[in-house]
Order: structure tokens, then sequence, then C-alpha cells
């Protein structure tokens, strides 16, 4: 990861610090602490490390002690931060370390990279992202096999041009929600 990026996402994340203050704000009020989501994912070239973002579902539990199920945890504030992928915006402190960049397949847990092999093993070939091409082409519509293919596609025709491209429908993803618009050309 090139040195840019990394003042890029400094600039970005003093620049984002009151509307980090007031995400905070909200989310401590709606959930209680921790107000930020730590979890372990495999960078690039399987290298784990701390993915930070905003929490955005309670610890609910049901009658035995087990999480229920993602959709009855993800609360009211946690619905909009994730539709509007303001729930990211911590992430770019894993930009300014140099664990992520600003576009690349998103981060996966280590067991799930494991899982998938040789394909895990190419995904891993370039840094994660905070957004991506699976991102911008359905996201949570996708399947994970789906992603992974959007993911491989990503690496092999990787440019600039493709990167501002995905930052740019990534703004639109933000402000309108997410459509499932997986190109012909992806989706072999």
């Amino acid at each position: 990861m090139n040195i840019l990026s990394r003042l890029v996402a400094l600039f970005l994340l003093i620049l984002a610090l009151p509307l980090l203050v007031v995400l905070a704000l909200l989310v401590g009020l709606s959930m209680g602490r921790p107000v930020i989501f730590r979890q372990t994912r495999s960078g690039k070239h399987g290298v784990d490390f701390v993915l930070v973002k905003f929490r955005s579902m309670n610890d609910a539990r049901d009658a035995t002690g087990a999480l229920l199920p993602d959709d009855d945890r993800t609360t009211l504030i946690g619905s909009l931060l994730r539709r509007t992928r303001l729930d990211e915006l911590p992430g770019l402190l894993n930009v300014v370390r140099g664990e992520m960049n600003f576009v690349g397949p998103r981060p996966l847990l280590p067991p799930t990279i494991a899982e998938r092999g040789e394909a895990g093993r190419r995904r891993g070939e370039v840094s994660p992202g905070l957004t991506g091409w699976a991102q911008v082409n359905g996201n949570t519509l996708l399947s994970l096999d789906e992603k992974i293919a959007l993911d491989l596609w990503y690496i092999d025709n990787r440019s600039v041009w493709l990167d501002l491209q995905i930052i740019l429908r990534t703004l639109l993803v933000m402000v309108g929600g997410e459509r499932r618009a997986v190109p012909a050309e992806t989706s072999n």
C-alpha cells in the first residue's frame, strides 16, 4: 500500500472527527458500550489484523443464552449506519495503519478464507478494502460464492480507473441503497 493512501486516510479521519464523535454518541446511547466493533480478519497474504467499525448490533440472546439472529439484533441506528456505510468510517484507521486500502475485497474471517482454498488465497493477493467490487454490485444481496467471484474478477482487472468507479458507485450506494448490479462479464 502506498503512503499516499495512508496520508489521505489520515486526512479523512481528521476531517470526519466531528461526525465520528456524533455517530459514537448515537451508538453508545442506543446500544451502550463498546461503540466500536473489533474483529480479527484476514488481510493481504493471509496476515490477520483487527478490523474496526461502529457497532451495529446489540447482544440480545434467546432463553438458552445463544445470540439471536443478526436481523433481530440490528438496531435502528445500526441499520442506518449499515445502509449508509457510515459504520465503516472507523476503518479509515485500518487504512492509516496499512492493513487495508480504500478499494479491494472486503476482509473476511480467517476460517472463511481457509475454507475457500485457492480462491481464498487469491483474494489475499491484494489488500482488503473499505469498499469493493462486490459491495457496489449487490453486497448483502449476493451469496458468498458470488462475492468471491466478483472479488477475483476485481483482482484480475484492477486499475486506478476501476477503483475510481468503485468509489463513485459506493457513494451512490450510500445514498440510494444496495442494488444487485452484477455486470455480465463478472457473473460467469
